[in-house]
Formats: C-alpha cells, structure tokens, sequence
C-alpha cells in the first residue's frame, strides 16, 4: 500500500476512538441509523486528497485511505429534542464517502453522494446543509438471513443513471473490533462546506455494534458517479450493524485552517 506523498501537510492526530469524544447536550438533529452495511475499499491518499474540502486531508491507515460505501435506513429524523417524524423522517439511504482528519485532529467523513429516497428531506439537505443528497428509488429488503438495497437514481441526472444493488448476509457479532474497523466506522463528525466557510459537525452514538457479514451482490456505480475510480477487487472490510440512536450537533466553524495547513510540517 503507499503512503502519502512526502510534501503532504500532516495535521495533528488523536487516537482512533470507538466512544464519542463529546456528549451533545442540546442537538440539532436526532435520528436513528439502522440496518447498516459498510463496503470499504482501499485507495491511495492521493487519489481522492483533491476531492476533500479546504483543510483537510485524507485520513489514513497503515498507509492507506478508504472509499465507503454505506447502505442503511434513517429512521425518525427530529429537530432539537422534537419526537423524530415517523414519514418524512424515515426512509432508505446509501452513500459513498471518504475519510478526513483535519488541522484539530478531528476525524471524520466527507460526503461525496447520499441517495435518499424522500424528496423533501433531499431538498432541505441541499439547501439548508449544502450535503450532497440525490433523490433516488430506494428499499432496504430482509429475507431470510440475507438484507438487501436497492437504489436507482431519479433526480439530479433523471432516471437511468446512478444505481446500486448490494445483498449481504449479517453474521457473528464482532466481541472486539480491530483498529481498522474502528477506523472506519467510529467517525464522530463530517467535514463539509458551509454558508461562510466550510465547518464540522459532530455526532454522537453508542459504540457501534458490529457484526461480520457476507458479501453476496454489489451491483454498483455510485462510486464512479460520485468521481471515484471503479472499484477493482472485492472490499476489503465487509461489515453490518443493527444500528444506533444518534444526536447530531451544530456546525462547528474551522478557522484559517488553509494557513494552518501550509504551516504544517510535512511528512518525513
């Protein structure tokens, strides 16, 4: 695997933490995320280091970056401490995302594309976040010990574009997680751009319950329509959870982390 390019900034690092750093009091947003699967696929760091916002850079392991691609339902979305919407508020979702750590430490996720299937939750993360949310046809299916998703893009792009369908079969639960599955899944917060700059907003949730999980179908190209190369092996982490109730905080500005960034020392 290869390691970032020498002159990559290196920002400072916090050990990968499987429990929230931070307990959030007073969220913005509550919901629960439930029957996840996480795909992930091992790239280089240059390859997606274009792709993620100003002060950041792409969050590594063992030399390597990750590509994810997550299929789930979003359950119950409330604001502040309202009772979570049991229509518009819940609803199949899937999205590819890349990993971030930025001048602070903080690690976290950065949306490249979130198929949805509501719309008016579509248009409001669009607006009212700047989040990358695509509306789409979208089921989550159980049958027997197997889950599967569905997904077919409807608007931006029309009908006939971006598509996924991923079957998966839940096993044994993970009693101690590795680092690497750490890294992946316990991600407490997003990097994205907000209306006067670009800010992280932290989440909160139990620790993950994991299990290891079969990897029957992955029909996909969300990852190249979200400007990701084709994938070209199998995942190299196959994963599933049952899901959490997770509390959502208010952006949290980043400033002048671009002089930051350049005042960095770089890798040696």
């Amino acid at each position: 695997m290869q390691k970032p390019a020498r002159d990559a900034p290196r920002f400072p690092d916090t050990a990968v933490s499987p429990d929230a750093p931070a307990d959030i009091r007073f969220p913005l947003l509550t919901q629960q995320w439930l029957d996840l699967t996480f795909l992930h696929w091992a790239v280089e760091p240059a390859t997606v280091a274009p792709l993620l916002p100003t002060g950041t850079v792409p969050d590594v392991h063992d030399g390597s970056t990750y590509v994810g691609l997550v299929a789930f339902r979003m359950h119950k979305v409330g604001w502040f401490r309202l009772p979570g919407v049991p229509y518009l508020g819940s609803f199949p979702e899937t999205n590819v995302r890349l990993y971030s750590v930025d001048a602070h430490g903080r690690r976290g996720v950065v949306f490249r594309s979130m198929d949805a299937s509501r719309l008016i939750p579509v248009v409001m993360g669009r607006i009212g976040f700047r989040l990358p949310y695509l509306w789409s046809r979208m089921a989550v299916r159980s049958d027997g010990d197997t889950v599967t998703y569905t997904s077919s893009r409807r608007w931006p792009g029309g009908r006939g574009g971006a598509r996924s369908r991923v079957v998966v079969r839940p096993g044994e639960r993970i009693d101690e997680p590795t680092e690497l599955e750490h890294f992946l899944t316990a991600r407490w917060g997003m990097h994205n751009p907000f209306a006067g700059g670009a800010a992280y907003l932290p989440n909160q949730h139990p620790r993950w319950p994991l299990h290891r999980a079969e990897l029957i179908t992955c029909e996909e190209n969300l990852l190249t329509a979200a400007g990701l190369p084709a994938p070209g092996t199998a995942p190299a982490s196959v994963l599933y959870s049952p899901g959490v109730p997770v509390r959502l905080g208010r952006p949290v500005r980043r400033p002048n982390l671009r002089q930051e960034s350049l005042r960095a020392e770089p890798n040696g």
